[in-house]
Protein backbone atom coordinates (compact mmCIF):
# COMPACT_ATOMS: atom_id res chain seq x y z
CA UNK A 1 0.00 0.00 0.00
CA UNK A 2 2.71 2.24 1.03
CA UNK A 3 4.27 1.66 -2.99
CA UNK A 4 0.80 2.42 -4.14
CA UNK A 5 0.43 5.86 -2.17
CA UNK A 6 3.89 6.51 -3.44
CA UNK A 7 2.85 5.82 -7.18
CA UNK A 8 -0.50 7.49 -6.57
CA UNK A 9 1.43 10.55 -5.94
CA UNK A 10 3.65 10.33 -8.67
CA UNK A 11 0.61 10.36 -11.36
CA UNK A 12 -1.08 13.19 -9.84
CA UNK A 13 2.16 15.22 -10.25
CA UNK A 14 2.17 14.08 -13.67
CA UNK A 15 -1.00 14.73 -14.49
CA UNK A 16 -0.57 18.56 -13.84
CA UNK A 17 2.06 18.51 -16.86
CA UNK A 18 -0.38 19.71 -20.00
CA UNK A 19 2.54 18.39 -21.94
CA UNK A 20 2.20 14.75 -20.32
CA UNK A 21 -1.78 15.42 -20.46
CA UNK A 22 -1.67 15.56 -23.78
CA UNK A 23 0.65 12.88 -24.80
CA UNK A 24 -0.60 9.99 -22.03
CA UNK A 25 -3.25 11.84 -20.27
CA UNK A 26 -5.83 8.60 -20.89
CA UNK A 27 -3.06 6.37 -19.55
CA UNK A 28 -2.32 8.23 -16.66
CA UNK A 29 -5.97 8.62 -15.96
CA UNK A 30 -6.35 4.79 -16.11
CA UNK A 31 -3.75 4.26 -13.89
CA UNK A 32 -5.34 6.82 -11.13
CA UNK A 33 -8.67 5.11 -11.44
CA UNK A 34 -6.86 1.74 -11.11
CA UNK A 35 -4.80 2.57 -8.17
CA UNK A 36 -8.04 4.26 -6.29
CA UNK A 37 -10.12 1.50 -6.97
CA UNK A 38 -7.62 -0.44 -4.98
CA UNK A 39 -8.06 2.08 -2.04
CA UNK A 40 -11.81 1.76 -1.98
CA UNK A 41 -11.28 -2.14 -2.16
CA UNK A 42 -8.88 -1.25 0.95
CA UNK A 43 -10.87 0.39 2.73
CA UNK A 44 -14.20 -1.67 1.84
CA UNK A 45 -11.77 -4.80 3.71
CA UNK A 46 -10.88 -2.79 6.45
CA UNK A 47 -14.64 -2.25 7.39
CA UNK A 48 -15.72 -5.63 7.04
CA UNK A 49 -13.05 -6.82 9.26
CA UNK A 50 -13.01 -4.09 11.80
CA UNK A 51 -17.07 -3.27 11.76
CA UNK A 52 -17.69 -0.41 13.97
CA UNK A 53 -14.19 -0.32 15.24
CA UNK A 54 -12.64 1.06 11.88
CA UNK A 55 -14.66 4.33 12.65
CA UNK A 56 -13.72 4.91 16.50
CA UNK A 57 -10.12 4.80 14.82
CA UNK A 58 -8.92 8.57 13.72
CA UNK A 59 -6.45 7.16 11.40
CA UNK A 60 -8.68 4.99 9.39
CA UNK A 61 -11.62 7.91 9.68
CA UNK A 62 -9.11 10.19 8.24
CA UNK A 63 -8.19 7.47 5.62
CA UNK A 64 -11.80 7.32 4.80
CA UNK A 65 -12.55 10.73 4.09
CA UNK A 66 -9.49 10.81 1.91
CA UNK A 67 -10.54 8.34 0.06
CA UNK A 68 -14.09 9.63 -0.29
CA UNK A 69 -13.15 12.91 -1.31
CA UNK A 70 -11.57 11.21 -4.64
CA UNK A 71 -15.13 9.55 -5.30
CA UNK A 72 -16.66 13.01 -6.19
CA UNK A 73 -18.27 13.52 -9.56
CA UNK A 74 -15.64 15.92 -11.60
CA UNK A 75 -18.98 17.75 -12.80
CA UNK A 76 -21.18 19.44 -10.44
CA UNK A 77 -21.36 22.06 -7.49
CA UNK A 78 -18.45 19.97 -6.11
CA UNK A 79 -16.16 19.61 -8.43
CA UNK A 80 -13.74 21.73 -6.85
CA UNK A 81 -13.46 19.18 -4.17
CA UNK A 82 -11.64 17.23 -6.78
CA UNK A 83 -8.45 19.13 -6.58
CA UNK A 84 -8.34 17.55 -3.14
CA UNK A 85 -7.54 13.90 -4.21
CA UNK A 86 -4.24 14.40 -3.98
CA UNK A 87 -4.70 14.51 -0.13
CA UNK A 88 -4.44 10.48 -0.88
CA UNK A 89 -0.67 11.11 -0.67
CA UNK A 90 -1.68 11.71 3.19
CA UNK A 91 -1.66 8.42 3.76
CA UNK A 92 1.59 7.36 4.25
CA UNK A 93 1.07 9.26 7.46
CA UNK A 94 -1.09 6.41 8.55
CA UNK A 95 1.30 3.89 7.28
CA UNK A 96 4.77 4.79 8.48
CA UNK A 97 4.32 4.52 12.20
CA UNK A 98 7.51 6.79 12.56
CA UNK A 99 5.34 9.78 10.53
CA UNK A 100 2.69 9.29 12.61
CA UNK A 101 4.39 9.75 16.12
CA UNK A 102 5.25 13.37 14.14
CA UNK A 103 2.22 13.67 13.78
CA UNK A 104 0.46 13.03 17.12
CA UNK A 105 3.70 15.16 18.67
CA UNK A 106 2.40 18.16 16.78
CA UNK A 107 -1.71 17.49 17.94
CA UNK A 108 -0.35 17.10 21.13
CA UNK A 109 1.42 20.42 21.37
CA UNK A 110 -1.91 22.54 19.69
CA UNK A 111 -2.96 23.70 23.37
CA UNK A 112 0.64 24.84 24.02
CA UNK A 113 0.76 26.44 21.06
CA UNK A 114 -2.28 28.19 21.17
CA UNK A 115 -1.54 29.92 23.52
CA UNK A 116 1.49 31.62 22.57
CA UNK A 117 -0.26 32.11 19.85
CA UNK A 118 -2.41 34.27 21.22
CA UNK A 119 0.56 35.74 23.28
CA UNK A 120 1.82 36.71 19.56
CA UNK A 121 -1.50 37.74 18.32
CA UNK A 122 -1.69 40.31 21.49
CA UNK A 123 2.02 41.50 20.44
CA UNK A 124 1.04 42.22 16.66
CA UNK A 125 -1.69 44.01 17.58
CA UNK A 126 -0.18 46.36 19.88
CA UNK A 127 2.81 46.98 17.68
CA UNK A 128 0.77 47.26 14.74
CA UNK A 129 -1.32 50.21 16.40
CA UNK A 130 1.84 51.98 17.39
CA UNK A 131 3.16 51.58 13.62
CA UNK A 132 0.11 52.58 11.97
CA UNK A 133 -0.43 55.75 14.26
CA UNK A 134 3.76 56.39 13.19
CA UNK A 135 4.07 56.04 10.41
CA UNK A 136 1.22 55.40 8.35
CA UNK A 137 1.17 59.26 6.91
CA UNK A 138 4.50 58.77 5.71
CA UNK A 139 4.48 55.58 4.37
CA UNK A 140 0.61 54.69 3.65
CA UNK A 141 1.45 51.55 1.43
CA UNK A 142 3.13 49.89 4.67
CA UNK A 143 1.46 51.03 7.42
CA UNK A 144 -1.92 53.21 6.27
CA UNK A 145 -4.24 50.98 7.82
CA UNK A 146 -4.18 48.52 10.89
CA UNK A 147 -4.22 45.48 7.99
CA UNK A 148 -1.50 47.13 6.32
CA UNK A 149 0.75 47.27 9.29
CA UNK A 150 0.00 44.11 10.51
CA UNK A 151 1.03 42.29 6.90
CA UNK A 152 3.82 44.75 7.01
CA UNK A 153 5.18 43.39 10.37
CA UNK A 154 4.51 39.95 9.49
CA UNK A 155 7.15 40.61 6.64
CA UNK A 156 9.18 41.82 9.51
CA UNK A 157 8.80 38.86 11.58
CA UNK A 158 9.68 36.57 8.82
CA UNK A 159 13.38 38.71 8.59
CA UNK A 160 12.65 38.87 4.29
CA UNK A 161 13.88 42.43 3.49
CA UNK A 162 13.19 43.96 6.56
CA UNK A 163 16.35 46.04 6.79
CA UNK A 164 17.00 47.18 3.19
CA UNK A 165 13.32 47.11 2.29
CA UNK A 166 11.64 48.25 5.23
CA UNK A 167 13.47 49.73 8.30
CA UNK A 168 16.30 52.06 6.24
CA UNK A 169 13.94 53.47 4.16
CA UNK A 170 12.03 54.82 7.06
CA UNK A 171 15.07 55.69 8.76
CA UNK A 172 15.65 58.30 6.11
CA UNK A 173 12.25 59.98 7.63
CA UNK A 174 12.47 58.39 11.13
CA UNK A 175 16.13 58.29 12.17
CA UNK A 176 14.99 56.08 14.97
CA UNK A 177 12.84 53.74 13.75
CA UNK A 178 15.41 51.47 14.70
CA UNK A 179 14.30 51.45 18.08
CA UNK A 180 10.78 50.33 17.07
CA UNK A 181 11.71 47.34 14.74
CA UNK A 182 14.91 45.97 16.43
CA UNK A 183 12.51 45.34 19.71
CA UNK A 184 9.46 43.73 18.16
CA UNK A 185 12.14 41.39 16.05
CA UNK A 186 13.75 39.94 19.30
CA UNK A 187 10.15 39.30 20.54
CA UNK A 188 8.19 37.88 17.88
CA UNK A 189 11.18 36.38 15.67
CA UNK A 190 13.55 35.11 18.25
CA UNK A 191 11.48 34.85 21.58
CA UNK A 192 8.00 33.45 20.33
CA UNK A 193 9.19 31.72 17.38
CA UNK A 194 11.38 29.51 19.55
CA UNK A 195 8.45 29.21 22.38
CA UNK A 196 7.19 27.48 19.83
CA UNK A 197 9.59 24.93 18.65
CA UNK A 198 10.36 24.10 22.15
CA UNK A 199 7.05 23.63 22.95
CA UNK A 200 6.59 21.35 20.15
CA UNK A 201 10.01 19.34 20.62
CA UNK A 202 8.57 18.90 24.30
CA UNK A 203 4.87 17.77 23.35
CA UNK A 204 6.76 15.67 20.63
CA UNK A 205 9.26 13.79 23.08
CA UNK A 206 5.86 13.56 25.65
CA UNK A 207 4.29 11.83 23.41
CA UNK A 208 6.96 9.52 22.42
CA UNK A 209 7.64 8.68 26.13
CA UNK A 210 3.98 8.09 26.37
CA UNK A 211 3.86 5.68 23.90
CA UNK A 212 6.88 3.96 24.94
CA UNK A 213 5.21 3.40 28.10
CA UNK A 214 2.52 2.24 26.97
CA UNK A 215 3.87 -0.42 24.57
CA UNK A 216 6.40 -1.31 27.94
CA UNK A 217 2.79 -1.59 29.96
CA UNK A 218 1.26 -3.49 27.40
CA UNK A 219 4.71 -6.68 26.68
CA UNK A 220 4.18 -6.09 30.76
CA UNK A 221 0.71 -7.08 30.78
CA UNK A 222 1.03 -9.38 28.05
CA UNK A 223 4.03 -11.06 29.83
CA UNK A 224 2.05 -11.40 33.39
CA UNK A 225 -0.87 -13.42 31.70
CA UNK A 226 1.56 -15.61 30.10
CA UNK A 227 3.32 -16.48 33.63
CA UNK A 228 -0.21 -16.86 35.46
CA UNK A 229 -0.99 -19.44 32.72
CA UNK A 230 1.76 -21.40 33.26
CA UNK A 231 1.38 -21.39 37.06
CA UNK A 232 -2.20 -22.24 36.45
CA UNK A 233 -0.53 -24.97 34.30
CA UNK A 234 1.77 -25.83 36.92
CA UNK A 235 -0.24 -26.34 39.58
CA UNK A 236 -2.58 -28.28 37.19
CA UNK A 237 0.43 -30.98 36.35
CA UNK A 238 1.30 -31.02 40.08
CA UNK A 239 -2.65 -32.02 41.18
CA UNK A 240 -2.47 -34.74 38.33
CA UNK A 241 0.85 -36.09 39.73
CA UNK A 242 -0.43 -36.00 43.35
CA UNK A 243 -3.84 -37.61 42.01
CA UNK A 244 -1.57 -40.25 39.98
CA UNK A 245 0.93 -40.91 43.25
CA UNK A 246 -2.51 -41.45 45.78
CA UNK A 247 -3.75 -43.80 42.65
CA UNK A 248 -0.38 -45.90 42.52
CA UNK A 249 -0.53 -45.89 46.54
CA UNK A 250 -4.21 -47.69 46.69
CA UNK A 251 -3.20 -50.04 44.09
CA UNK A 252 -0.29 -50.64 46.16
CA UNK A 253 2.61 -53.21 44.69
CA UNK A 254 2.24 -56.06 42.17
Amino acid sequence: MLALIILNAVVLGLETSDALMARHGDWLWLLDQALLSVFVLEIGLRIVAWRGAFFRDPWSVFDFVVVAIALIPASGPFAVLRALRVLRVLRVLTIVPSMRRVVGGLLAALPGLSSIALVLLLVFYVFGVIATQIFGDSFPDWFGTLGRSLYTLFQVMTLESWSMGIVRPLMEVFPYAWTFFIPFILVATFTMLNLFIGVIVSAMQSFTTAETEATVSAVDNAREHIEADLHSEMRGLRAELAELKAMLRAQGPR
